[in-house]
């Protein structure tokens, strides 16, 4: 199930989510352009490595910001941009530019300390906009609870696209990576370079500071 585009008319034309879009498909064309040892060095320059920072803070804290443009494959980068593509609009429309872009950052960084939090002595990368973009889809399910979404469904060897409620689509997105994250909670405290496993705790903390900040930005405020 991946949503395609929403219904809800914007009064501006998005364009930091274009460019937050761009930059990230430019950083990650960038990756694959480098050798092994080379991306290695680029992400532990770039990415979040909890162990690192949590030893110097002072001297890793950008990366809380530089991880939220890396990516670890083309799906990763896909999916995001994919979400980002359909959510963003509407939520730049509301905050306005400026404040949409700084809520997406606030939310991409504030999610990597929750994952941080989770595994402070991990050595493996954090990296990905997930936690900034489920700030987005916090702020998108309580702003437009009734939007529905032309979402591509795959059905055995069938695909169809079919509108499904934003709560829905959103909802089972916060909830899988729940489920997901008490399930690995242990491991997650325990993640090395040789386990890997995805960041469930930085979706979840995006979210729930996206929903939290958002209505601070002026989500709801009355033109």
């Amino acid at each position: 199930m991946f949503p395609l585009y929403d219904e809800n008319p914007t009064r501006i034309t998005p364009y930091f989510t274009y460019g937050l879009i761009g930059i990230n498909i430019v950083v990650f064309l960038h990756e694959v352009s480098l050798s092994n040892a080379q991306l290695s060095q680029f992400l532990s320059q770039y990415a979040v490595v909890p162990q690192e920072l949590t030893t110097n803070l002072n001297g890793e804290w950008i990366t809380l910001f530089t991880s939220q443009f890396l990516h670890g494959g083309w799906w990763h980068l896909i999916s995001n941009m994919l979400f980002l593509w359909v959510f963003g609009n509407n939520i730049e429309d509301r905050l306005g530019h400026a404040k949409y872009l700084i809520f997406y950052l606030a939310c991409g960084a504030l999610a990597a300390l929750c994952q941080w939090f989770i595994g402070m002595n991990s050595e493996i990368p954090s990296l990905g906009a997930s936690g900034a973009i489920s700030g987005v889809l916090g702020a998108y399910i309580i702003r437009f609870p009734h939007a529905k979404v032309m979402t591509l469904v795959f059905l055995g060897i069938f695909i169809t696209t079919i509108r499904i409620p934003a709560l829905v689509i959103i909802g089972l997105f916060f909830v899988q990576n729940v489920i997901s994250g008490l399930a690995t909670l242990q491991t997650a405290a325990h993640m090395t370079v040789q386990t890997g496993g995805v960041a469930y705790w930085a979706h979840i903390g995006g979210f729930v500071f996206g929903v939290i900040l958002a209505p601070v930005f002026g989500l709801f405020r009355q033109d």
